[in-house]
């Protein structure tokens, strides 16, 4: 099929070859959920975890399209592990952003050295844990609920809400004690992603692990991590609508009859078909090309560091999110009607197609395209960009 990987990148080459691997189970781990832990023992042998990391502090400093071509190649088997990969960039990533120098220094350089994947329990929309002062730190009691990775991390992002309200953030080894993997994600979608609670237990934070401040205003350049988030899940659609379409086909050219009226002796041959495939195809390349667009753009900004102005943070935010909206639907469409030319025997739970569908829809549930369309055309009729902030 047409959506060839470019393998002349070392790094794709790299992530087609783990995809390969991933996909020989890929059908019943989705239906076991829990911990991927070969794959992740996998992907942190292959070194992709350390690859964005800039070279100085010893990094390959990978470019976004590289990595968000891993991630879509990762979903075109496994939506979860294209999910772990992609996030484990975003508090990765804010230290970068948002860390001090030493922090930088020492937390980038060892999550290089160990090929650490990092995971996140600091889900902003819930303010459910707290922290009180101790001395030189806080001491943290609650929990938090979508903590992708949290489950398979060395490292682990968390927030917290102190006396006055403020979220505070901190950067923590994921084993320390007081804190507990409740191992409770139950989606129906993005089974192994470990997207469920984390708890804290009398957590202790020491001052210096505290990610910036409060009161430290976002700028162009540090406000980027939210369109990470967002080329992330927007590559998990489009991989997953790679996936699916290319798992239909094969299923479609050995498996499927034809119907019973259509007057061809092979299903292949039925106009029908033909043109059903024809128009899945299409959308998929253009969901493709926008995505690709869409990286280019992000790795412009990005490389702007804080320089990074607001109209080219913004014109990123724009391609980003005219690429995600359309992502998401053509995901949804093609793992949805790949069913309607595969037929009746594809729609077991033994073939695992509908693994497809059930990832992108639960990932588009926390992302409403309704709002993007909004933003976009706010953009379109008054060339206002939209604002820094969660989701865009």
């Amino acid at each position: 099929m047409s959506f060839q990987s470019d393998t002349s990148d070392p790094l794709v080459a790299k992530a087609v070859e783990l995809r390969q691997a991933f996909d020989r189970d890929a059908v019943e781990r989705d239906k076991l959920g829990g911990r991927p832990t070969e794959q992740i023992r996998l992907l942190k042998e292959s070194g992709l975890p350390s690859a964005q990391i800039p070279t100085r502090y010893g990094g390959r400093g990978a470019s976004w399209p590289s990595i968000l071509r891993a991630v879509r190649e990762f979903a075109r088997t496994d939506g979860s592990l294209a999910h772990l990969f992609g996030y484990h960039h975003l508090p990765l990533n804010l230290v970068l952003f948002r860390g001090s120098d030493v922090q930088r220094e020492r937390l980038l350089r060892a999550s290089a050295a160990g090929n650490f994947v990092w995971g996140n329990s600091g889900n902003a929309m819930s303010k459910t844990s707290s922290g009180r002062r101790i001395d030189n730190g806080w001491l943290i009691n609650g929990k938090r609920p979508f903590s992708s990775g949290s489950h398979i991390a060395d490292y682990i992002q968390i927030s917290f809400e102190n006396a006055d309200g403020e979220r505070l953030t901190a950067a923590v080894p994921a084993n320390r004690q007081g804190i507990v993997i409740e191992d409770d994600w139950d989606g129906i979608g993005q089974r192994q992603t470990g997207s469920g609670t984390v708890s804290f237990h009398n957590l202790e934070i020491a001052d210096d692990e505290l990610i910036s401040s409060p009161a430290v205003p976002l700028t162009p350049y540090t406000s980027l991590t939210s369109l990470l988030q967002q080329s992330v899940l927007l590559n998990v659609f489009v991989g997953s609508a790679q996936g699916a379409l290319e798992e239909g086909r094969a299923y479609t050219a050995t498996s499927s009859r034809p119907w019973i009226y259509s007057g061809v002796d092979k299903h292949t041959d039925d106009p029908w078909i033909k043109r059903q495939y024809g128009d899945l195809y299409i959308r998929t390349l253009a969901a493709t090309e926008l995505a690709d667009k869409a990286a280019h753009s992000l790795d412009k900004a990005f490389n702007q560091g804080a320089g990074l102005t607001h109209e080219d943070r913004g014109a990123a935010a724009i391609d980003i999110a005219t690429a995600n909206v359309y992502a998401g639907e053509v995901g949804l469409a093609v793992s949805s009607e790949i069913f309607e030319v595969m037929g009746a025997r594809s729609a077991t739970t033994a073939n695992g197609f509908d693994r497809f569908w059930r990832n992108v829809r639960t990932h588009t549930l926390h992302n409403p395209a309704e709002y993007k369309k909004r933003t976009l055309g706010t953009w379109l009729l008054t060339g206002e960009f939209p604002v820094p902030a969660m989701y865009r």
